[in-house]
């Protein structure tokens, strides 16, 4: 089983996503630790790439009127004030 970091998660998560889908499982990392494991869900066979909302989530987000959500702030959503 691979290992990827939060920074890779977060910069190439389209090419993560796409290594799901395929069947592959990872273990996500934060601050050099083991924090998750991202697995497939059911047969990667049964759903095509082009059909999974999470791969095309990019074509359906609209801008924020706020702007880009910063990486500090993502991470104080999911791990609290830090």
């Amino acid at each position: 089983m691979s290992t990827i970091t939060m920074l890779e998660l977060r910069r190439e998560s389209a090419a993560v996503l796409s290594r799901l889908s395929k069947g592959e499982r990872l273990i996500l990392s934060h601050r050099g630790r083991p924090v998750a494991r991202l697995e497939p869900v059911g047969n990667a066979e049964q759903t095509p790439p082009d059909a999974d909302p999470f791969l095309n989530v990019a074509s359906r987000a609209l801008p924020s009127p706020k702007g880009p959500t910063k990486h500090r702030q993502i991470d104080a959503i999911l791990y609290g004030k830090q």
